[in-house]
């Protein structure tokens, strides 16, 4: 398991294994970024899609799923290399996508402070990003008792912002270069 210099290399590695996987690159980049993926992960990439500049696998990654706009909502943060949930919360009754996801940094960068970690957090949501960097949530969503839980949260998080600094730094996960965001829950 490995990568190899050359297809010889390659050979006498393999010939003996059954179900080897094995592949060509043209830079050892290219194969390094493809090797720092499951062969699953990489299988479902079109090969014009691997980056060489792959996502920075010490972080987390949030997201948001929601029924509807609004719609039952919920989020969740988990470690970007294994997958592993770090939190998850939710359902939240008639709420949107965006306050999944700006409740999601908010929540991962609480935790990323409170664990004194350097890592940094992934986001798809240009919008939640916006939103934690102005302190914040620029919803049109209008509070009712449905929601009054997710209002409350929303409070909690601006209160968190602007009573807490963070050296966390939060990134755009580039999901047409990288595939879904690994905190994506899966139903498009």
């Amino acid at each position: 398991m490995g990568i190899f210099n050359t297809w010889d290399e390659c050979k006498l590695q393999t010939k003996n294994y059954k179900g080897a996987k094995y592949k060509s690159f043209a830079t050892l980049k290219e194969a390094e970024a493809a090797y720092s993926m499951s062969y699953y992960e990489f299988k479902n990439i079109e090969p014009k899609k691997i980056d060489v500049n792959p996502p920075n696998y010490n972080s987390i990654s949030v997201d948001a799923a929601s029924s509807g706009n609004p719609g039952k909502m919920e989020y969740q943060g988990v470690d970007t290399k294994s997958k592993n949930i770090l939190f998850k919360r939710g359902p939240y009754k008639e709420a949107t996508n965006n306050i999944g996801e700006f409740l999601g940094l908010v929540h991962g960068l609480a935790l990323l402070k409170k664990l004194k970690s350097n890592q940094i957090i992934y986001s798809d949501s240009v919008t939640a990003i916006s939103w934690v960097k102005k302190k914040k949530c620029k919803t049109k969503l209008v509070p009712n008792k449905n929601n009054k839980e997710v209002f409350v949260l929303i409070q909690r998080a601006i209160n968190w912002l602007n009573t807490n600094s963070y050296n966390t730094k939060i990134v755009k996960w580039e999901t047409k270069k990288w595939g879904e965001i690994p905190a994506d829950f899966g139903r498009k």
